[in-house]
């Protein structure tokens, strides 16, 4: 194809915002998985044109957050615990990368903000807040992204986020998750503060090794 997806949507400035409104919504559950997308309704319902529409649901299928089915349409693409897995085998790759790095280049500003948000996750934990708890979760791992300077792992990172955000959500509320995960993403913490790269990785490998564990459990029954 002479004009690939991205292509289009980068000589389109509405399919862009298109997109990025999209998957702002999958990312935030708004659109569920499996959910068909309209062109009609989704051209109503961001002021954008069909064919902005249409160049963003390209830009999404590329991405792996939409699945075009021919003569169907598009739709929210469900991902299978297998495929969470793997997901979440490269996160542990690339977010361990990030850890060290994080750790290599930490300051003393990004040591305070790192210890208020382990203070913040612990008194979440102690009060029960669970929501709260995942937010100042994502905070966490979105910070020590920031931190690293790894911008092409974060690029990937971002993009497998949309596509497991629903799953992760999920294990975030699952019960006694919380009391799990605290003191891994404290370790992480306090590698990155100590300025120790290789503990700093193991730390957030041993986070989201667990997270690997937990999945299965998502899948079961209530």
């Amino acid at each position: 194809m002479a004009v690939t997806a991205r292509t289009a949507a980068a000589a389109d400035p509405a399919g862009s915002k298109v997109a990025d409104a999209i998957r702002e919504a999958v990312t935030a559950g708004d659109f569920a998985p499996n959910q068909r997308l309209v062109e009609a309704e989704l051209s109503e319902q961001f002021g954008a044109s069909r064919a902005s529409v249409r160049n963003a649901l390209a830009q999404l299928a590329t991405e792996g957050l939409v699945e075009r089915i021919q003569n169907r349409g598009a739709r929210v693409r469900a991902v299978s615990l297998d495929e969470a897995v793997e997901i979440t085998e490269v996160r542990m790759a690339l977010e361990g990368l990030c850890a060290a790095k994080a750790a290599e280049r930490v300051t003393d500003d990004d040591r305070e903000a790192l210890r208020d948000l382990g203070a913040r996750m612990k008194a979440a934990v102690a009060s029960g807040d669970v929501l709260g708890y995942s937010d100042l979760n994502r905070r966490l791992h979105a910070r020590v992204l920031a931190m690293s300077g790894q911008h092409t792992a974060c690029a990937v990172l971002e993009r497998l986020h949309g596509q497991n955000v629903r799953r992760q959500f999920r294990l975030a509320m699952h019960p006694g998750r919380p009391q799990v995960s605290l003191p891994q993403h404290l370790a992480v913490i306090d590698a990155v503060c100590a300025a120790d790269p290789d503990a700093a990785e193991a730390a957030m490998r041993a986070h989201l090794r667990s997270v690997i564990e937990a999945l299965p459990a998502l899948e079961k029954p209530r």
